[in-house]
């Protein structure tokens, strides 16, 4: 299979190796040190294990004409950054092409195919120009729920942490040859990627904690065991899982796990920073509108008032616009 990966980051350079690895014909989209580390070295796992796996066979460019036509793209980073590659991504989709989003949060498609007087809405907060939907054809979307952990530690090297599911889904729900082909794909690497036959109903059960426990971590520099342990966080946390939970509720969506087992499983994790917080102590802009800011967004489409989520909403954007300003002011010293 051709399979483009775009982003060779923490999730899609793990994707990308393994499927390497395991005879797929892999091309990252990279640019800047990764593009020079993998066209250089190849591109390096570091598993759980301590074992230490190199794709040499892999190829790594930053021009979408050179790559081609694939059978299988990869989208692996940030949804804020879907639309800058959105006018190049075209380049890359033959005939039977498969797109798997691999965003956490709500998706630009995820009203595409729903039913419901819903059907065909364009979801603003992560599409606000409205080119994402454009561009990227939703009818050769397959959605994907990223479970495992990991991380790049250096330009072309990533080092898993845990987990290895990644469930997808149509978006129709049904169970098409293409999502059976992809999952057989990715099962053959190693991954665990069963077809589902309600894609939303998952994402929506691994979003419940990231619009919950993400802002709420970077904004009080805490880990999710700090959270749920301390009575008032966790008053917090329950509050917006229940909003959360009601706007999904009015969308169809039913939950697999209660809000209890849903707290106590994000507690076992124990002193783990969010991916959110890990961006604000960085540097990094971090990933708010698809985690947050669309359930907002959805509570507003299903008249269901979210009080608690817009609270936290509006603090960790202004987080990120001071982080944004103060970031400005130091470059404007540097530059001085």
């Amino acid at each position: 299979m051709k399979i483009a990966v775009i982003g060779a980051g923490a999730i899609g350079g793990y994707v990308g190796v393994k499927l390497a690895l395991a005879g797929e014909d892999v091309t990252f989209i990279v640019r800047g040190a990764n593009l020079e580390a993998i066209s250089k070295n190849g591109a390096k796992l570091i598993m759980h294990d301590g074992s230490e796996h190199v794709a040499k066979n892999v190829k790594a460019t930053n021009n979408y004409d050179e790559a081609g036509h694939q059978d299988i793209i990869v989208l692996a980073m940030k949804a804020h950054q879907l639309e800058a590659i959105a006018d190049d991504l075209p380049k890359l989709i033959g005939p039977e092409t498969v797109i798997v989003t691999m965003q956490n949060g709500i998706p630009f498609w995820y009203f595409h195919k729903h039913g419901g007087k819903l059907a065909g809405t364009r979801v603003e907060s992560v599409d606000p120009t409205g080119k994402i939907t454009a561009q990227i054809p939703a009818d050769r979307v397959l959605g994907c729920v990223v479970y495992p952990a990991s991380e790049l530690i250096a330009p072309g090297v990533i080092k898993h942490i845990e987990g290895d599911r990644f469930p997808i889904g149509e978006l129709d729900g049904s169970i098409s040859e293409r999502a059976t082909r992809v999952s057989e794909c990715f099962t053959k690497a190693g991954f665990k990627a069963p077809v589902l036959e309600n894609i939303r109903s998952e994402m929506w059960l691994k979003l419940w904690g990231n619009l919950t426990f993400n802002p709420i971590s970077a904004l009080s520099h805490s880990t999710l065991q700090d959270i749920c342990q301390f009575p008032l966080s966790r008053e917090l946390a329950a509050a917006m899982m229940t909003e959360a939970q009601t706007v999904a509720n009015k969308l169809g969506i039913e939950f697999r796990v209660t809000l209890d087992k849903r707290i106590a499983g994000a507690e076992k994790v124990g002193k783990h920073k969010t991916s959110m917080l890990q961006d604000v102590e960085a540097g990094r802009d971090p990933e708010i509108d698809a985690l947050v800011g669309s359930v907002v967004e959805l509570g507003r489409l299903t008249e269901t008032p979210t009080p608690h989520i817009n609270t936290v909403y509006a603090l960790v954007k202004l987080l990120a616009k001071t982080m944004d300003e103060e970031s400005g002011q130091i470059k404007l010293q540097k530059i001085a």
